[in-house]
């Protein structure tokens, strides 16, 4: 597992995290993404799979605006490859 991988997906949701033109859900769950990431303790497939579910759910979201869904889906072919 790539060490580096997280480490760039982290900084791409903390930049959603930071950005107030995303609404506030998107921003909470780019948050709770990027917790789950950080948990050393878990099987790193395990918390790229989980990330990848629960941003997943949100990429479809309507309100969502397009530069934070086109990093999501950044996010989500980054962690894809990790989990492949």
């Amino acid at each position: 597992m790539s060490n580096e991988a997280f480490d760039r997906v982290s900084a791409i949701l903390k930049h959603i995290m930071e950005d107030t033109s995303v609404p506030r859900n998107i921003r909470r769950a780019a948050e709770e993404s990027n917790d789950i990431l950080n948990k050393e303790d878990e099987d790193s497939t395990v918390r790229a799979s989980t990330v990848i579910s629960k941003l997943d759910e949100i990429s479809n979201d309507p309100n969502i605006p397009i530069h934070a869904r086109t990093l999501i889906w950044e996010i989500l072919s980054e962690l894809e490859s990790i989990r492949n």
